[in-house]
């Protein structure tokens, strides 16, 4: 079973010696397994349920409506991503989902400007769930406030001032939600892979799951469950975080198996990321954590992990949606990124 950690003692007091052993506890968490559940938010129950609510209602529309806000209209990887559109490492992911972020215009671009740009721009909607934007972006709010104090204590922990990530994260930080729905898999010729064995891209992951299992994380070489824990949030770390310690944070591999048949699984993700401009260049760690360190883990040529947050974004979501790819970035050569 993965770690529990509890932040109610640090949201009410981070010089505390309660507060303290929490920064302690998550800095070996976040050193080991990498995964965890995590209590004590204070983020309300009720808004939890309705905004999990309302994830099932936006399934439960017919596929008309729910291809009516296709990712693919968007330059901004927001709206709807049809079962079987989405790849991780090269094949095909069976789940589908909407993805939303801040409300803000898209930007107007010139040519010389970076193509990361591009992914700031407004959501897409299902007309027939009007509640839905007012009760995702309430969450969405909500988790922010708990995502910078797990990121302070975070810096703490690595022997930084507590605010050493914040001017990286405001004033416009690239934060998004995903709500996923795995259902479950033909049971001719069904690879079972619902999402395949990845690390995020970017700083922090908090995912609200249901109770259908499904989620399993890399452990010492073997795939452990993560069940479901009312209340908690499970939360890990993105290749950037991994990369900026020189890998003493880990952002720890994972995989989502599709559910048994007559089954769904629904989770929503919370990503906590920073402006799209902002770099997350290595931090110079006390001497006894360095001496721990494992080295960036990037060991791919084919991955490579760019200080750019809004690069390092991109390029994900280039691989990950070649539709939005074909009709929004014909343009970009990935190996240009920098």
């Amino acid at each position: 079973m993965l770690p529990v950690l509890d932040i109610s003692d640090y949201l009410a007091n981070p010089n505390s010696d309660k507060g303290q052993q929490f920064v302690e506890q998550l800095r070996n968490t976040c050193h080991g397994p990498g995964f965890f559940y995590l209590i004590g938010h204070g983020v309300d129950e009720q808004l939890c349920k309705q905004t999990q609510a309302v994830a099932n209602e936006f399934f439960e529309l017919p596929l008309d409506e729910r291809k009516a806000i296709a990712v693919e209209n968007s330059a901004h990887f927001r709206g709807y991503t049809l079962l079987s559109n989405e790849r991780t490492n090269g094949k095909v992911d069976w789940r589908d989902q909407i993805d939303v972020g801040p409300e803000e215009p898209a930007l107007t671009l010139t040519p010389n400007d970076p193509p990361w740009l591009r992914l700031r721009g407004p959501n897409q909607w299902p007309d027939s769930l009007p509640h839905m934007s007012d009760t995702v972006m309430t969450w969405m709010d909500n988790m922010h406030p708990v995502g910078m104090a797990l990121m302070q204590a975070i810096a703490t922990g690595i022997g930084q001032q507590p605010d050493y990530f914040d001017d990286r994260m405001t004033p416009d930080p690239y934060v998004r939600v995903k709500i996923i729905r795995y259902p479950s898999q033909p049971e001719e010729g069904g690879s079972g892979q619902g999402l395949g064995l990845h690390n995020d891209s970017g700083i922090i992951t908090f995912i609200m799951q249901d109770d259908i299992p499904g989620l399993q994380v890399l452990s010492e070489n073997k795939l452990i469950d993560v069940v479901s824990m009312p209340g908690a949030f499970v939360v890990n770390l993105g290749e950037m975080m991994q990369s900026a310690t020189n890998g003493y944070l880990r952002a720890t591999k994972h995989q989502v198996v599709s559910p048994p048949a007559g089954k769904q699984r629904i989770s929503v993700a919370y990503f906590l990321n920073p402006r799209l401009d902002a770099r997350f260049e290595p931090v110079e760690l006390p001497a006894s954590l360095a001496d721990k360190a494992a080295g960036t883990q990037d060991t791919n040529p084919d991955n490579k992990v760019f200080s750019t947050f809004g690069v390092n974004t991109l390029k994900t979501r280039l691989r990950s949606h070649p539709d939005v790819t074909a009709a929004h970035y014909a343009d970009v050569d990935m190996s240009e990124l920098q």
